[in-house]
Order: structure tokens, then sequence, then C-alpha cells
């Protein structure tokens, strides 16, 4: 089984993989995961989107031999950025994540507009989100999502306006996992992403299917296995 790198959306940590990892392993799947520099507390330092796609590429290189990447939701930025030109990626699984092209943003797709569910702090450099429970866990067990939820860390506005320069989707296998319960990125949007991607597979589950269905979601990944076809 080749290894998985799990990159985490916005606002989030690896930590929250902690159940999609114990199923995985499971299976007999290495995963492991990375801190993006974008999410930090609001006394730490933070860092953007460029940053993150460097994390992103050493991660990578440090496992070597072939190997999958999961990003989730945001963290479809950094991948997509961070892994043109890898060819130890054998495929690339954008979890209800951004799928964006050159000169595109995260903001842009958003509609150049701030979502109700976030607001910017007071100097304008970070977001937070407003009513998690509601928008990223809501078919996840409620103890669940107010453990993740009490983690959240804040965001810097500007990994969601630096544009995509570099497409590892346009040179490496894909797969898009589409979340029909999402109530952070709409299903039409996510549809029309996946369009970019060699396959779609579909999940009927929140925007975290990591929390509300790990076993479902590691049971897809092992459907991407180069020896289970």
């Amino acid at each position: 089984m080749l290894p998985v790198l799990l990159v985490h959306g916005a606002w989030h940590n690896g930590a929250g993989f902690s159940r999609l990892i114990a199923s995985l392993t499971q299976r007999g799947i290495n995963a492991q995961t990375v801190e993006l520099s974008s999410a930090a507390r609001s006394d730490e330092s933070i860092g953007d989107m460029y940053t993150d796609a460097e994390i992103v590429s050493a991660a990578v290189d440090s496992l070597g031999g072939e190997c999958f990447v999961l990003a989730h939701s945001y963290g479809g930025l950094p991948v997509t950025q961070g892994l043109a030109g890898k060819k130890n990626v054998r495929g690339i699984i954008y979890l209800t994540a951004f799928v964006l092209d050159a000169g595109e943003t995260l903001y842009a797709a958003c509609g150049n507009v701030d979502p109700q569910w976030w607001a910017r702090n007071a100097d304008n450099t970070r977001l937070t989100p407003n009513n998690p429970l509601n928008v990223f866990y809501n078919t996840t067990d409620p103890a669940i999502g107010e453990e993740i939820a009490a983690s959240l860390r804040t965001q810097s506005l500007s990994s969601f306006t630096q544009p995509i320069t570099q497409t590892a989707w346009k040179e490496i296998d894909s797969t898009y996992i589409i979340c029909e319960k999402d109530n952070a990125i709409p299903v039409f949007a996510q549809e029309a992403m996946s369009q970019r991607c060699t396959r779609t597979m579909r999940m009927n589950t929140d925007h975290s299917p990591f929390l509300c269905a790990p076993e479902e979601l590691a049971e897809l990944i092992m459907q991407l296995q180069p020896d289970r076809g």
C-alpha cells in the first residue's frame, strides 16, 4: 500500500485526521499529516498559501517513494501549487477541496465576497469561522464536532487571496470526492471543480468525512491504491 499525506484545510490542523489515520492504519496504509503555516493561534505568527505549498512539497519529498496526497478544502490550494512536477505523487485526492487553475484565488472562487460564516479580525489580516458546528460538522457526532471546533485557529487572509501559479492536477492523476451535505462548499461548486479531475466519487456527509465517516473515507482511499484498481 502506498502512503498517504493528509493536508488539512483552513483553520484546522493535522490532529483532526486522527480518526482517519486509525482507519487507514487498520488497512495497512501509512498516513502522515502536515501543519500548514496559514492556520495559527491568534498569538502566533502566521504564514500564507505559498509557504504552505513549500511545506507540502517538502513533506512529499521526505516520503521518498510513491505516495498519494489527500487535500481537504483549502488544502487543495497548496497541494495544487506545491506538487507540480512531483514524479512520486501517484495521485491527488481532492476531498471537497478547491481545485483552482493558474491565476485563480480562493477568494475569487467565493465570489470576491466574505461568506457570512467567517469574520475578519480588527487589522484585516486573519479570519475566524462563525458557527463551525453547522458549517463544518453538521453530520458529525456533536461531541466530536465540539472537540475539533475548540481546536480551530485563525486563518491568514492572504492565503485566500494569493493566486495559483502552478497546477499539479494538470499533470497528476486526481480524484474529487464530493460531499453531498457540505454546508461550507456548495455541491454545485464541488461538481464544477470536480470536472478538472480524472474521476469523481461521492459521500453523503458534511464537510468533514474524516470525522463523521472515517471508515467510509478510508475505503474510498483503498479503492485508489494501485493493487486494488
